[in-house]
């Protein structure tokens, strides 16, 4: 018998491309819906302070697309991650990365404590960048090896972009600089026209990307500046939409008088306010936190929006040089250094220090001793053996008087030491943590294990601060809940900065994510020994990218500029500063 054979009639053969077609056009389909990456059966917490949920989270093109039951999606790559939490990465409320992220990109430190996004620019910013301010950067330029290329904001974001970035950073334009700019280190008022000329720096910085303006009033020469200066800089940054931020003028014996400078500033430019890192130092101030809130509360009642941050530990890291009363600043660094060295200026001094003020924040009259004064970072290398030591034990192996050994010290390392000082309370720092309207800072420049940032001795908050709080007041003391942690970490300050693309476990948003088991995260780093990463991170993804898969650091540089609500990409820049 023979065999039947088929004919492909012109229906047939219509009906055969028909078929091909839509099968093609649904392979295409389903080719361009797969995700990049899925994330699956994690705990999430999306930030926003509500309970965890289990589900599955699928990411393309750097952007969360689909949240759900998602095992029958077609993807690249699959991670379960069951038992896991997935939260919003952390953002940091205030960093000092701006120059250690051009030493170290991938940012170690920050990445393995969950941080994806990083705000800076305490008071000193990293632009504009001439004339003074640039003279006092110039010892730590040197000390990291670096050229500034930059004079604007929107150079220096543009050096970021060319170099590429390990985590997502924005900055605030500091009013200390735009100062420096301006007046230089000086002890006056500006003129007329150097207030138009700063006015002028703070608008154009707001129109390159800045978050806002910011202050470090503890910190010459930014002391020197008046309550009606603040307004005039701050009015400038309100109205492009920008937030004030500010390490207020005094910590403690004055903080009173600190908080109604802020409220102040708040009322009359009609601005935001962040307080960093809320504290209460000295110890005859301490217990004093739950008073300092009251205030805060207070004016949120009446309508002045202040918020905080803090990094939850008794310490505080600052320049050693703040020990010294501003008056002995007036004209910058150098000017300092022939101060300490010249005995009539240095006795005064020794006087100033020696007794308590509400008219500057006077550190040694705060602490309890010199033992409380840990070295952190020098710059001269031959004082490297110093770092990690209190300064009661450096008085003690130089045979030397504990006040004059940090003014020595001072001298020796032209006024560029760093140090750890414990003047703070546990049950204060609690406090502070736990409102409702207070996220998270790590106020400290993002470091590595390895390199020339290994050769530092920083406070242990710069590796641990996040992780910290997981463990200590989520999984140890209770004082959190881990979904307001999270907010805390996530959602709040993204709220704050106006990071409309962040913070949030949400369809649509950046798919910046952490992936950590909560009943083992924890801290490494301690202040005999910082220089050790958190641990439990099992990923972190920066825009979709993950830049530690598995527990490991990748190396990839995922990170974006994050530019302010100012920001105006289309408008011509100048090269130089005028």
């Amino acid at each position: 018998m023979g065999q039947k054979t088929s004919r492909c009639t012109p229906a047939r053969l219509a009906l055969l491309t028909i078929i091909s077609f839509a099968s093609a056009s649904v392979q295409a389909q389903t080719t361009a819906q797969a995700f990049d990456l899925v994330l699956a059966n994690g705990h999430i917490v999306d930030g926003s302070g509500s309970p965890w949920y289990q589900g599955d989270i699928g990411i393309r093109d750097g952007k969360i697309m689909a949240i759900g039951k998602l095992d029958q999606r077609v993807t690249k790559r699959r991670i379960d991650v069951a038992g896991k939490v997935i939260a919003p990465g952390f953002i940091d409320m205030l960093g000092q990365s701006e120059l250690t992220v051009l030493v170290e990109p991938r940012l170690p430190s920050k990445i393995y404590q969950g941080i994806t996004t990083e705000i800076t620019g305490e008071g000193n910013s990293i632009a504009p960048l001439a004339g003074h301010a640039l003279d006092e950067l110039q010892a730590a330029l040197t000390h990291y090896g670096i050229k500034a290329d930059w004079q604007t904001l929107d150079q220096y974001y543009a050096r970021l972009e060319r170099q590429k970035i390990g985590i997502n950073v924005g900055s605030y334009v500091g009013a200390t600089t735009i100062r420096s700019v301006v007046i230089g280190g000086d002890n006056r008022p500006p003129t007329p026209t150097e207030l138009i000329r700063m006015r002028t720096l703070v608008k154009e910085a707001m129109l390159d990307g800045a978050m806002g303006l910011s202050s470090s009033l503890e910190y010459a020469p930014a002391p020197y500046a008046s309550t009606e200066e603040l307004i005039a800089l701050a009015k400038e940054a309100g109205q492009l939409g920008g937030i004030y931020a500010t390490h207020m003028r005094s910590e403690g014996d004055a903080i009173n008088a600190s908080l109604d400078e802020v409220f102040r500033i708040a009322q009359d430019a009609s601005i935001p306010v962040e307080i960093w890192h809320l504290k209460i130092a000295g110890k005859a101030n301490w217990g004093t936190m739950p008073a300092i809130v009251a205030r805060i509360n207070a004016a949120r009642a009446n309508g002045l929006d202040i918020t905080a941050d803090t990094y939850a530990y008794p310490a505080w890291f600052n320049d050693m040089s703040a020990f010294v009363p501003p008056w002995a600043h007036d004209g910058g660094t150098v000017q300092l250094i022939e101060r300490l060295k010249d005995p009539t200026s240095r006795a005064r001094i020794r006087a100033d220090m020696l007794k308590p003020s509400t008219t500057w924040d006077n550190e040694w009259s705060e602490v309890e001793g010199p033992e409380s004064i840990l070295v952190g970072v020098v710059h001269n290398q031959s004082l490297s053996a110093l770092q990690g030591q209190t300064i009661a034990q450096i008085a003690k192996e130089r045979g030397t008087d504990p006040l004059d050994t940090l003014l020595n010290i001072l001298i020796e390392d032209n006024g560029n030491t760093a140090c750890a000082v414990f003047g703070m309370n546990e049950a204060d720092v609690a406090v502070a943590l736990k409102q409702p309207w207070t996220s998270a800072d790590n106020d400290s420049s993002g470091s590595a294990t390895d390199g020339p940032l290994a050769k530092e001795h920083p406070h242990p908050r710069a590796y641990g601060t996040f992780p910290r709080i997981l463990r200590k007041y989520v999984r140890e003391e209770h004082l959190l809940s881990l979904e307001d942690a999270i907010r805390k970490f996530t959602a709040l300050p993204a709220a704050r900065m106006h990071l409309t693309d962040r913070g949030l476990i949400k369809q649509g948003l950046a798919a910046d994510l952490v992936v950590f088991d909560p009943l083992t995260v924890t801290d490494r780093a301690t202040f005999a020994a910082p220089n050790q990463l958190s641990e439990g991170m099992q990923w972190v993804l920066v825009n979709g990218i993950p830049v530690i898969d598995g527990g490991q650091m990748t190396g990839a540089l995922p990170g974006h500029v994050l530019r302010g609500p100012g920001y105006q990409p289309s408008r011509p820049h100048t090269k130089t500063l005028p």
